[in-house]
């Protein structure tokens, strides 16, 4: 009956059926490996006698399953050990940049912008708590019902936030932001229509040219991926300190010093926030400055750094536009203590950035930069804030691919003079107002 059902399982995709044979197999793993001489294997010599015990257990009459049944079990117990268990095959994926978990039978991934529903089972709740425990505990972390979520970054680099019972009242989810084995390219962005050539030509010489710029937009579109990308333009001799919740940013300058912040631990102590980190980076000598999202208080230590001979610094903060991002600006200042009036409070804000660029998720699933304005001060207590490029959509085709265009606005950014005087050539029509590219 068990290798009659296990059979019908397997033929299919996998199931909770399979799962929870699996999850049987591997606790007689788990009982039957003598700790002693375990410790004293190598790892790949304790990776090959556990393929042999699951090779083993496979065989057994009880589960009688067929060859190449038995090799698919072989190889998910193998993943339940070193791997994310039955989340392998998506982790694996390249085309999948995010995995969610909102129950046992219940898993989505978002592939090239749109979130779809996968037939991937885990055998119930505990099969699940057991994932996490150890994907959690592989980061160093801890997680339980006095601290039942956790943020944290895998060995991978992807990042994982698990939230359990009784924060979350259907049972434990979870959330993995893949992290890519191959980065994303700026001329990767310009050939998949993200942006139009004239853009990331002005983009390339504003960060050359060490303007001040945030990157603003929605969660998951694509504002990382930006910065990423713009700080490959940073000068080699430049020294960069960067800023983040969570390690994101791949930064190739060979002077770049990256700090992470702490979070508190159990007993709700030992907490370092970005704005510490913030403070002490302006005491290591850097030339720039990049944060890897604004979030709080430590916006007003960045607008310093801005302000004070550290040009060329970056940021990202979640904004549905570019003049959005500047009310939230003025929020998180608010967020920082200090009392400051609202005109005061945006003059400081305009003298310290220069361009503001908007990251948009269509529903389509595409990445656009739908926004680059020049911020060109403070007049009466108001915003001069100019568009430079913009995008326009105009609907959705056949194939379900966003229809719209790249312009220039016609606007002349003011900072024109500085980028000339450092040297930066300007094409004589680059701002004149047009249509730049179609897609």
């Amino acid at each position: 009956m068990v290798a009659e059902s296990t059979a019908k399982v397997v033929s299919e995709n996998p199931s909770q059926q399979f799962q929870r044979l699996k999850t049987h197999l591997h606790r007689r793993m788990v009982d039957a490996i003598d700790l002693s001489k375990a410790g004293k294997m190598n790892e790949d010599e304790l990776r090959q006698q556990l393929r042999s015990l699951a090779s083993h257990l496979c065989t057994l009459e009880e589960v009688n399953l067929g060859g190449e049944h038995r090799e698919q079990m072989v190889r998910e117990i193998m993943d339940e050990i070193y791997g994310f268990g039955p989340l392998e095959p998506l982790m694996n994926d390249p085309e999948i940049s995010d995995v969610l978990v909102n129950a046992p039978d219940r898993v989505f991934v978002e592939r090239n912008g749109l979130l779809q529903h996968t037939n991937i089972q885990f055998a119930d709740e505990h099969h699940l708590m057991r994932l996490i425990h150890r994907l959690v505990g592989r980061a160093g972390r801890r997680i339980d019902e006095v601290s039942p979520m956790v943020d944290a970054k895998l060995p991978d680099g992807s990042r994982l936030n698990a939230v359990i019972p009784p924060l979350a009242l259907r049972g434990p989810t979870i959330s993995i932001r893949r992290f890519r084995s191959r980065a994303l390219l700026f001329e990767d962005m310009v050939s998949m229509g993200s942006m139009a050539p004239e853009m990331a030509d002005f983009l390339v010489m504003a960060i050359r040219g060490r303007l001040n710029l945030l990157v603003s937009g929605g969660t998951g579109a694509g504002k990382t991926t930006l910065l990423n990308n713009l700080s490959r333009f940073i000068p080699v001799s430049e020294r960069v300190i960067t800023i983040e919740q969570t390690a994101e940013l791949q930064l190739q300058q060979p002077d770049v010093v990256s700090l992470e912040m702490r979070p508190a631990n159990v007993e709700g102590t030992g907490e370092i926030d970005q704005r510490a980190l913030l403070k002490n980076s302006l005491r290591m000598r850097p030339d720039r400055i990049i944060v890897g999202e604004a979030r709080g208080g430590e916006v007003l230590e960045m607008l310093q750094a801005m302000n004070t001979g550290h040009d060329g610094s970056m940021s990202t903060l979640h904004a549905n536009d570019t003049r959005d991002a500047l009310d939230r600006l003025e929020m998180m200042i608010a967020l920082s203590g200090v009392d400051l009036p609202t005109t005061i409070a945006r003059q400081y804000i305009a003298s310290a950035v220069q361009l503001l660029i908007q990251m948009t998720r269509l529903s389509t699933g595409e990445r656009k930069i739908t926004r680059v304005s020049e911020l060109c001060g403070c007049r009466n207590g108001v915003y001069v804030l100019e568009d430079i490029f913009v995008y326009r959509w105009q609907g959705v085709d056949a194939k379900g691919k966003a229809i719209g265009s790249f312009f220039a606005t016609g606007h002349e950014p003011t900072v024109l003079k500085r980028l000339a005087a450092a040297g930066f050539e300007i094409p004589a029509n680059l701002f004149d107002a047009r249509e730049l590219h179609s897609r």
